[in-house]
């Protein structure tokens, strides 16, 4: 399906974004709410305000589709989130829910996949056949694209990198390490130890034990405080161990990162550094880049969505 213009939007954690491009990639309009939190029917309600303010931007039909992007998916079976880290989605027919309210057309993906996709078509993965995209945010998610398409998998659960244990995980005889690697954080699914729950925001934040912001210690990091240095130095480790497995497992052309963390400039550098001593090959060519489009590729990745 064609279209000069259409509508994408990004379910986040924090904050629900609706963007207009055209054909070309152009953004066209954009808009902003708060996402609300623990409210399932103001989420629905959000969508909409935001939906509503872009046709009326743009002066768009009112059977333009739209594309979204929510942090899970939609099950198979019956058409219901899953596996939402915003969890008050989960079991929620989300996707014949907007259909009703928007009183049109509604294609549903993960955002992380959304993001991949963004970065693939006209970002940081321009022109590569196979991209792996993480979302560094309130979770931790990821997506796969092949020669710019995305790829959901059998169970529509291609790269959810995020619900897999952190590798190698530090002993507590081990002094490498923090000895609280085992059995880690819990997870909201009821499990403990998940990447995610190391690599999120709130995971860094928990780490460094101060009730800082994951920007607040990058932030301290950069003017030399030593326990924010020191627990950025962990997370650089844990991301680079996490991702080394991808790179086992697909051998992406390049690996992008998204979300609030991917602002910290020193993983570009230091990861790539560490992850060697992972990686099964003698000379590990994998790229780590950072977006083009900044927290406005879920958005624009939605959007792609009506793109065939």
């Amino acid at each position: 399906m064609e279209m000069p213009l259409r509508i994408g939007i990004d379910l986040g954690g924090t904050k629900t974004e609706g963007v207009v491009i055209d054909n070309l990639g152009n953004t066209i309009s954009c808009h902003r709410k708060k996402t609300p939190i623990n409210n399932y029917a103001e989420t629905i309600n959000t969508i909409c305000e935001i939906v509503s303010i872009l046709c009326n931007e743009v002066c768009l039909p009112n059977e333009a589709p739209v594309g979204i992007g929510i942090p899970g998916a939609l099950s198979m079976n019956n058409g219901l989130v899953k596996n939402a880290n915003s969890v008050w989605l989960i079991g929620r027919p989300l996707g014949r829910d907007l259909k009703v309210a928007l009183s049109r057309d509604v294609r549903i993906e993960n955002d992380a996949n959304c993001f991949t996709v963004s970065e693939a078509f006209d970002g940081a993965g321009k022109g590569l056949n196979i991209v792996f995209g993480i979302i560094l945010g309130t979770g931790v998610g990821g997506g796969v694209t092949i020669n710019g398409k995305v790829w959901s998998g059998k169970n529509l659960i291609a790269g959810e990198w995020g619900h897999n244990p952190l590798p190698w995980p530090a002993s507590p005889k081990d002094s490498t390490y923090e000895d609280h690697e085992q059995p880690g954080p819990p997870c909201y699914c009821g499990k403990s130890g998940w990447i995610e729950t190391f690599l999120s925001g709130p995971g860094l934040a928990l780490d460094h034990g101060t009730g800082d912001s994951a920007k607040k210690i990058n932030t301290l990091a950069i003017q030399g405080d030593t326990l924010a240095q020191a627990s950025l130095k962990r997370y650089e480790n844990r991301l680079a161990r996490a991702l080394s497995t991808i790179i086992n497992t697909i051998d992406p052309d390049a690996i992008i990162l998204g979300g609030g963390l991917s602002n910290i400039g020193s993983l570009y550098n230091n990861v790539p550094l560490i992850w060697d001593r992972w990686v099964f090959s003698d000379n590990c060519k994998t790229s780590l880049l950072k977006n083009v489009h900044g927290d406005s590729s879920g958005a624009r990745g939605a959007a792609w969505l009506w793109n065939s």
